[in-house]
């Protein structure tokens, strides 16, 4: 295994990249960086200047030699966008969907992410592939595009077309499907019970469509199906991962684990053990909010390693995975002057067209 900075989405604290944490991106060879909002305690978000500033910041610490690092976020829109100040407001996907027009949806994704490229970001975590099925849900919500899967199709690919086409890669969530949920997984281990011809015929669905559309990278869920897989949530299982998303579904592309710091994994699985058992299982990317929480994942891994436990052949194909994308990415910094980045972000042309999803 050549490099194991190249399994983890890493996050960290600070407006700007600190020598400590310069130190273990280069002691790692860290590929995959996550970035967050102001209301979040590893805000790295204050300004659309200052983002710009520490996504170049990011790039020059990679070697010259090397692709690209992939950096990262969550802009969905509504209330799901780390970056919002001095950027153009996004609605909600219900509140896309409600226009009823995929046309204009579209127009509104080529907006979002023609702002995210200027901005450095390569990798948007969106769109939301799940289908508000249980209205009670507390982490889903006007996060999806609506409660059937017909609805959520219809969107879902077009918005990964919308990405690509300006050079952001588009990141679908959260297999094998968050919608049913009663807990947000954030604070516990939701479980579910839907049977699995459904989530063929409804949850899968929009997964489907979006693969179709040449989405790239998927996010998997920390939800317990017991009828499925009784030991095991879905990032963490075999069967969600390979049996279905791999050998059923046909996907190829990379899995990205939901952010191992939830409560959902941490509070049934150790920090040094969770991260082996969800690569066990097919995840390709883990996700860590927090430095010190991505260094005991990198030497747990380490360690797996040297004692075999997990396949060298298995991480590479991970590794490989992920690459093919790096090596077509087009870094903004390379593309326009920082004043056009600037004056992207937040443009009045934006601002106008969002105003008529108000």
């Amino acid at each position: 295994m050549n490099n194991i900075g190249d399994l983890i989405i890493f996050g960290f604290k600070g407006h700007e990249v600190s020598n400590e944490t310069r130190k273990t991106i280069e002691k790692y060879e860290i590929s995959n960086v996550i970035l967050f909002g102001p209301n979040n305690p590893n805000n790295n978000y204050s300004s659309k200047s200052q983002l710009i500033e520490l996504t170049d910041q990011l790039q020059s610490i990679r070697n010259n030699d090397r692709e690209p690092m992939i950096i990262s976020a969550d802009q969905e829109g509504g209330r799901v966008q780390r970056f919002r100040n001095d950027f153009t407001l996004l609605p909600s996907a219900m509140k896309v969907a409600e226009k009823g027009s995929l046309e204009l949806a579209v127009q509104l994704t080529r907006i979002q992410a023609r702002e995210l490229f200027a901005a450095g970001i390569q990798l948007n975590f969106a769109p939301v592939c799940d289908i508000n099925t249980n209205p009670a849900n507390p982490v889903i919500g006007d996060r999806a595009y609506g409660s059937t899967e017909a609805t959520v199709s219809n969107f879902v690919s077009g918005i990964v077309q919308g990405h690509l086409s300006e050079g952001v890669e588009a990141c679908i969530k959260h297999f094998p499907g968050h919608g049913d949920t009663h807990t947000d997984s954030h604070y516990a281990l939701p479980t579910v019970n839907t049977p699995l011809e459904l989530l063929r015929d409804r949850e899968w669905v929009p997964f489907q469509k979006a693969m179709q559309a040449g989405c790239n990278f998927l996010m998997s869920a920390h939800i317990l199906l017991p009828h499925l897989d009784p030991d095991r949530p879905g990032t963490l299982s075999k069967t969600f991962l390979k049996k279905y998303l791999r050998d059923e579904l046909k996907y190829s592309g990379t899995v990205i684990s939901d952010d191992m710091q939830m409560q959902a994994i941490t509070d049934h699985y150790g920090s040094e053990e969770a991260p082996i058992l969800a690569l066990e299982a097919g995840c390709d990317l883990l996700c860590y909010r927090t430095e010190d929480q991505s260094i005991i994942a990198l030497e747990a891994i380490k360690k797996a390693i040297s004692d075999k436990r997990l396949s060298i052949d298995q991480l590479n194909a991970s590794v490989e995975r992920t690459r093919r994308v790096r090596k077509n990415i087009k870094l903004a910094k390379n593309q326009m002057s920082k004043n056009e980045r600037l004056n992207l972000i937040g443009s009045a042309a934006h601002l106008d067209f969002v105003e008529q999803f108000r």
